[in-house]
């Protein structure tokens, strides 16, 4: 593959001094911003803490111009979006992807909730709830609090170890010191010196620079302000125990402002996971079973070094030993020039496959693309900080490079027969005919319905086993897998496997160069597992909600015998798969790859079976005190004009949901409702995770919300209702959809038993709703026509509920 060429980056700061960086990426067909506010936690007096993220939080709560049901929040997630914000220690970003269409008025919102937020008394009242909400599943979240005593190694004074979420004791709304506090705050911080604005899209720089000063222009001016240094961090290095994982930290101060760019090395090269790395090494002395090197924290030349292992605690100091030997090797490696060579060509690749939000992310860091010269000296400062020594030990060698990144030769004549040449590419001939004609009676079809002209590709593989595989052999699988799916993703591949009950499912999605050697690596992978193959460590705990959504695509599916024999479940399997977006030259030289696919080739796999308008209620227990329920509502039947109606009440509910469960009621602060796609079946899903309402509480809270769709429907009149319309049907156009995307869809059309031409039919199928048939829509999603299924932290209540698998 050649290398990609990017278009520069472009840097100015407007007149109002507002930084802004723009990115123009012609083959994109969304575009994305992120603002970013630099003030976070730290920022805020000690009186008042969590008040940076509380008005992160009320500034998505609607302004005079645009209330909440007009707002980004509802805006983005009306022409199927993408938004969010953060609050961090330094910084707080907020940031949006949009068809770009829609995309200028995105940023219209977003600047007006910046400059002129509502902020009356009674809405913060509101978020004081969600965000006490947040703080008590939070407190009860294990994960969340190993992260919390991370920090204990640290003097007390430094705001690390302060508290910054914000609850209802920390968020004196009543106080007018606090009315005042938080008024200072947005004042000092949220004006243009103190902001950076990044934009990505098809559009060009002059077009991107005009909605840049469009935006700027509603901005309050003001200079930067220097944000105040902190305390030293004291520690150099130190260590914790927790009940999975072990931790070692490296403090460091006085780091050059390149410090960020050099630990992003760093903890690429101590994560590697092949033999020569540090982890193999500790695995083969039994030492520990996985590590993961994370930079958590850098500020004005402060920075904090995290290395988390799954390692019996008595190991520790023995760890320790190894890996400042390792480190030692590591520095004496004469600035790395391989390693930052692969490492700039695995960011190339990154930012290929990237998406404009995450493009956009990336251009807000600033950070070199790559380990620059600089970078080499922060490193090397880094590395003496730790205490590496000139003496290591002499085992240690540099872990084999990540194959998937090379250049490969393209095939000769790719996709052509016997007596053409590439003059003749494109011209039909019979022996095609009958060659296509063969190949799309294969069970792994090659479709035409996305353009093969482009970089990216697909390629789903689903085995029909005979049994379930038990939880040990699930890990095993995914263990196998791990060293290939990491060099796969820096290569620009998401390689995944799901094992969903009798249903297995190989997915390979991103460049499609790769895809032929990635494919045929993950299959030796997996047929390699065995009885003595290493188990999966530990997966750390999950949110109540979480888990819920995790178990969800298996409880769909009829309840199978389990079994560990993965042989015989190989062997007995059926197979077939889908494949969008190949040239002739990958699917060329994806015949290798297909040809070791274990199992039996099957073009007839029947589509899984459906709900059959049962009410299923499957039981997960959560291990937590935190309440948490989802509802999946499935069609009334596999009719397309049915999936369009439920895809538009999907966008009808979605911000009124959320409106009413999560800021009136204040059931929580996880609460979504959205359409999901399951093993071809379409549904509307709601969730909730509650401190205080338990599930049937929950339950009937969603059942009083859908008995108002109809009402609901009815507040918008026909204009609104064709905007409404014409902004879902844009979403499958080819030209706003992302190739991922469209993909997955085609995908679950096939497990559906819908044509090629799906996408088509369902844009027309969408453009011939009517108030009418949405209204009947309504009607037998209420009435659980298509069935229900419920997940949920507690047993099932009784009749009509049946319990699941």
């Amino acid at each position: 593959m050649p290398a990609p060429t990017h278009p520069r980056l472009h840097s100015e700061t407007l007149a109002n001094g507002l930084r802004v960086t723009l990115r123009q990426v012609p083959d994109l067909k969304r575009s994305a911003a992120t603002l970013r506010v630099a003030a976070g936690s730290h920022d805020v007096p000690l009186e008042w803490p969590g008040l940076a993220h509380f008005l992160e939080h009320l500034l998505f709560l609607g302004t005079a111009r645009f209330p909440a049901d007009q707002a980004l929040m509802a805006y983005v997630q009306r022409h199927g979006g993408l938004v969010n914000a953060s609050t961090r220690e330094r910084a707080t970003d907020f940031f949006f992807e949009l068809p770009t269409t829609a995309f200028s008025a995105g940023l219209e919102r977003l600047s007006d909730m910046l400059a002129q937020p509502r902020m009356n008394k009674d809405d913060q009242l509101r978020e004081r709830e969600v965000l006490e909400a947040e703080f008590v599943a939070w407190s009860q979240d294990p994960t969340a609090q190993q992260a919390l005593s991370l920090y204990e190694g640290l003097p007390p004074e430094h705001p690390l170890r302060g508290f910054h979420a914000g609850n209802r004791d920390s968020l004196k709304v009543e106080q007018p010191a606090f009315q005042q506090a938080l008024k200072d705050f947005h004042q000092r911080f949220y004006r243009t010196g103190q902001m950076t604005l990044s934009l990505v899209g098809p559009q060009s720089l002059e077009a991107l620079r005009a909605l840049a000063q469009q935006f700027a222009a509603a901005l309050p001016v003001g200079d930067n302000v220097a944000q105040t240094a902190t305390q030293p961090l004291q520690a150099k290095c130190y260590q914790q125990v927790g009940e999975q994982h072990c931790n070692l930290l490296f403090a460091f101060e006085a780091l050059p402002d390149t410090c960020a760019e050099a630990l992003a090395f760093l903890c690429h090269c101590l994560n590697n996971t092949k033999p020569g790395g540090l982890l193999a090494h500790l695995q083969q002395q039994k030492l520990a079973d996985s590590l993961k090197a994370t930079p958590l924290y850098h500020f004005a030349g402060q920075a904090l070094l995290h290395l988390q292992l799954t390692a019996p605690a008595e190991s520790l100091n023995v760890i320790r030993e190894h890996v400042l030997d390792w480190l030692s090797f590591f520095a004496a490696q004469q600035d790395w020039p391989a390693m930052r060579d692969e490492y700039t060509r695995l960011l190339e690749r990154q930012q290929q496959v990237g998406g404009a939000l995450h493009l956009a992310r990336l251009d807000c860091e600033q950070l070199e693309h790559g380990l620059s010269e600089h970078g080499v000296v922060a490193l090397k400062q880094i590395l003496r900080d730790i205490g590496v020594v000139d003496n290591f030990s002499a085992h240690w060698h540099l872990p084999a490079a990540n194959p998937f990144l090379g250049a490969s030769e393209p095939l000769a004549n790719a996709g052509l027969i016997r007596g053409q040449t590439s003059a003749h590419r494109g011209l039909r001939t019979f022996a095609q005919d009958r060659s296509r004609s063969r190949r799309e009676r294969s069970p792994m079809q090659f479709s035409q319905a996305l353009a093969d002209t482009g970089e990216e590709g697909a390629i789903y593989l689903r085995w029909q086993l005979e049994a379930a595989a038990t939880a040990e052999l699930h890990g095993k699988l995914q263990r196998s897998l791990r060293e290939t799916r990491e060099d796969a993703r820096q290569a620009g591949v998401e390689l995944s496997l799901s094992t969903s009950g009798a249903q297995w499912l190989l997915k390979l999605t991103g460049l499609q160069e790769p895809m032929p050697s990635v494919l045929e690596h993950a299959l030796k992978c997996l047929t390699q597992v065995d009885a003595d193959s290493a188990s999966a460590e530990p997966e750390a705990p999950l949110i109540p909600i979480r888990q819920l959504l995790k178990a969800l695509p298996e409880s769909c599916l009829p309840a199978a015998p389990r079994s560990d024999d993965v042989k015989q479940l190989w062997t007995t399997s059926r197979w077939d798969g889908l494949a969008l977006g190949l040239s002739a030259q990958t699917q060329s030289a994806l015949g290798l790859a297909l040809s070791r696919i274990p199992g039996i080739p099957d073009n007839q796999l029947p589509a899984p079976p459906a709900s059959n308008a049962r009410q299923i209620w499957s039981h997960i227990d959560s291990a937590s005190s935190e309440h948490a329920l989802l509802l999946f509502c499935p069609t009334a039947s596999h009719e397309i004009a049915d999936e369009a109606a439920w895809r538009l009440l999907a966008q009808l509910c979605q911000t009124p949901f959320y409106q009413r469960l999560r800021v009136e009621l204040q059931l929580g602060y996880a609460v979504f409702s959205a359409l999901r796609q399951l093993h071809g079946q379409t549904g509307l899903l709601f969730g909730v995770q509650s401190p205080t309402s338990d599930p049937v509480a929950l339950l009937d809270h969603i059942r009083q919300f859908l008995q108002s769709i109809p009402a609901l429907i009815e507040t918008f009149d026909d204009a609104n209702l064709e905007q409404l319309r014409q902004s879902l049907a844009e979403q499958f156009d080819e030209t706003s959809m992302s190739f991922t995307n469209a993909a997955e869809l085609l995908w679950q059309a096939k497990l559906a038993g819908h044509s090629s031409d799906y996408r088509a039919q369902l844009i027309d199928a969408i453009g011939q709703l009517d108030r009418p048939f949405l209204l009947a829509a309504a009607q037998r999603l209420i009435q659980a026509e298509g069935g229900w299924h419920c997940l949920a932290s507690s047993a099932a209540p009784g009749m009509p509920w049946q319990a699941g698998n």
